[in-house]
């Protein structure tokens, strides 16, 4: 019963109720990733997919009137927003996670305030 005790209050973190956790958790590369760092890949995977879903409606626009698509019943709409949208908004929501992550993993990396020059007299 001892044993059940301490394994639920290590589960709801109530070993040391007094010390404040970390807000951070540890990716394969051992480096400490913030609450930052997921909101800028879920504010990518936002941003890519509305930008993605509206660059296919526009390639799919395009394409559709470059190989003259019919329009009986809607054929060409349908084609547009059941398979460009869904795949550009796909593709765009990768990439702008991918890159958002990638730009806030680096960003710890890059000096934000550049050092003086120095003057050799």
């Amino acid at each position: 019963m001892t044993c059940l005790i301490f394994i639920f209050r290590a589960a709801l973190n109530l070993v040391d109720p007094g010390r404040d956790q970390p807000r951070a958790f540890v990716n394969i590369d051992g480096r400490n990733h913030t609450d930052e760092d997921c909101a800028a890949v879920l504010l990518g995977l936002v941003l890519g997919v509305l930008g993605g879903a509206a660059l296919g409606i526009g390639a799919g626009l395009g394409l559709g009137r470059g190989f003259k698509t019919t329009g009986f019943e809607g054929y060409s709409g349908m084609l547009v927003f059941f398979t460009f949208m869904p795949l550009g908004a796909a593709i765009g929501g990768l990439g702008g996670a991918v890159l958002f992550g990638v730009i806030a993993m680096r960003d710890a990396q890059i000096a934000i305030e550049r050092e003086p020059a120095r003057r050799d007299r």
